[in-house]
């Protein structure tokens, strides 16, 4: 029997038909209802258009959640990347949204981010979304730039050391859940504290865990924010290894992840100029800089300590919870990466803030907490971790890998054409990001002993 191909393979479908409620659905496509599988509470808009009503705006936030249902409702398979996904969405004015210049720009983005044959086509909508009522937020009088805030070390960091320099002129947009980061914004609404919506699953639950489509979504949402705060400057707090390294070091046939990358934000800015007519520039404070160099700085120039408090694991809470308390779980990627940043910035952590206390231990199994039950370590949580492990490992070999050679040298001449800077520039930069990451790595290795599980993967990978 000849073994089918990806090419040979069904590319994956979905269609989802967004209503408004009492609205019937096309047939043969998915129900997505506005006011219940996308929610928008009057709290959070009230926190967006605490200034003025903006009805484009709104259904721009209607676009992404969109996008964000369909993704998370169709399976990607285990063979394949690609999937076509069909969405129809009521707006206002759908000559507006179908013009050519708005309708390109948002395919071309939503595609080039997730890797899919995005279909959308827009019709009329039968009521009128309510404004919400008059708020009495205010901003300073003069915005310079907004931050994607997140209860992760990178955005802590860069929004402290950005705060020092801009004061007033930058402000925060919450893009995590509701419960406050450790570090309150304030103990008064500010504009700007909640994503304004929240999607749920249909007749279909969600399935599909990859989801690309929130670098859309969190993307979209601080532009907005940028656009009704009168600011042209949307910060993307990640540093190095976070921007490019998963778009540098794909696993497996997945598609590069360009979620935080510029070759993603070009992109965005051109589909918020067309749909707005407002210029919005995405810039990168950290992005030739590792984690730990980002963390360093912010210790030494703010003298805060508030980083300790801050959140990386990926894992959900049944997955890396040990006698009930919560904790990072220690061994995936993000995790991995906020080890190796803490031990370069010349910090430490308590062995428990992880469920995998001892990452020197001789077995992945002998390093997880002694009350963690044995009968939650699957397979499964093993190939994650060593997927982990491997892509920082990776990450470490790029520059010295004669096959990558051709690889990196796109990447910086798409960088530089991204960030208007020199292609030679651009090389230089790269190359004492990944320089700077590998002397990280090898030390943080070193650190945890010869016979270390994760030397030990490391050291296979490179075999």
């Amino acid at each position: 029997m000849t073994e089918l191909t990806e090419i040979d393979l069904p590319t994956p479908s979905a269609s989802v038909h967004v209503v408004e409620p009492g609205v019937r659905v096309r047939k043969g496509w998915l129900r997505c209802q506005i006011g219940d599988n996308i929610e928008f509470s009057t709290e959070s808009l009230e926190s967006y258009f605490f200034a003025r009503w903006e009805p484009l705006a709104y259904e721009a936030m209607l676009v992404a959640a969109a996008a964000e249902f369909a993704d998370k409702t169709l399976r990607r398979p285990s063979r394949m990347w690609r999937r076509d996904i069909a969405l129809r969405i009521p707006v206002v004015n759908p000559d507006r949204w179908s013009d050519r210049s708005v309708s390109d720009s948002l395919h071309d983005v939503l595609n080039f981010l997730t890797g899919d044959s995005w279909h959308i086509e827009f019709y009329p909508r039968k009521q009128l979304m309510c404004a919400p009522q008059q708020s009495t937020l205010s901003l300073p009088p003069e915005v310079d730039a907004v931050i994607p805030f997140s209860n992760g070390m990178d955005s802590r960091a860069v929004a402290g050391l950005k705060e020092a320099e801009m004061g007033s002129k930058l402000v925060r947009v919450r893009i995590g859940s509701r419960i406050q980061d450790g570090e309150a914004l304030s103990n008064q609404r500010q504009p700007f504290t909640f994503v304004p919506y929240h999607v749920r699953s249909g007749q279909r639950r969600f399935v599909e865990s990859s989801a690309r489509s929130r670098g859309f979504k969190f993307g979209l949402i601080s532009a907005l924010a940028a656009y009704l705060a009168d600011a042209k400057l949307v910060l993307v707090p990640e540093s190095g290894q976070g921007a490019l390294g998963p778009a540098l070091v794909a696993v497996g046939q997945a598609y590069p992840d360009y979620r935080s990358h510029p070759l993603f934000t070009g992109r965005m800015e051109k589909f918020v100029k067309a749909l707005l007519g407002y210029q919005v520039r995405y810039n990168f404070p950290q992005l030739w800089d590792t984690k730990a160099e980002t963390l360093r700085k912010f210790i030494n120039q703010t003298k805060n300590s508030s980083w300790s408090a801050t959140w990386s694991c990926w894992q959900q809470n049944r997955h890396s919870s040990v006698n009930g308390k919560r904790r990072h779980c220690g061994i995936c990627a993000a995790c991995m990466l906020r080890r190796l940043s803490v031990y370069a910035a010349g910090q430490a952590e308590p062995a428990d803030s992880y469920v995998w206390e001892n990452l020197g231990a001789t077995s992945f199994w002998h390093g997880a907490a002694a009350d963690f039950d044995r009968k939650r370590i699957t397979r499964a949580m093993r190939e994650y971790a060593i997927a982990g492990t491997l892509h920082l490992d990776h990450f470490a070999g790029l520059r010295t890998s004669r096959i990558n050679a051709p690889a990196l040298r796109l990447s910086a001449f798409q960088l530089s054409k991204a960030l208007g800077i020199s292609e030679s520039d651009s090389q230089a930069k790269l190359d004492r990001l990944l320089k700077q990451h590998a002397e990280e790595w090898k030390t943080f290795v070193i650190s945890l002993g010869e016979n270390s599980f994760v030397a030990d993967w490391a050291l296979s990978a490179r075999s």
